[in-house]
């Protein structure tokens, strides 16, 4: 059975991985530390929300930037 600070250890470690920023792991460990892990859940869903519009927004920008380039290998820009 893993001992409680290896839980804090093992939980900071994984918000560090996710990219939270100071203030969400700050909330997040205190939750923990109180042994409130499901009061961690509105936290964590709302920074993974977050976190996806990003991916969206940069998909999005990843496919106008493919677009440019399949028009300019198409050559249909050249006179």
């Amino acid at each position: 059975m893993a001992e409680a600070s290896d839980t804090l250890t093992l939980i900071y470690q994984n918000l560090m991985d996710a990219g939270c920023d100071a203030k969400t792991t700050r909330e997040c460990m205190a939750l923990v530390e109180k042994g409130d892990f499901w009061g961690m859940l509105p936290i964590l869903i709302s920074y993974r929300k977050a976190l996806l519009g990003t991916v969206r927004t940069g998909q999005k920008q990843i496919d106008c930037l493919d677009y440019l380039i399949y028009t300019i290998k198409s050559e249909k820009w050249r006179k």
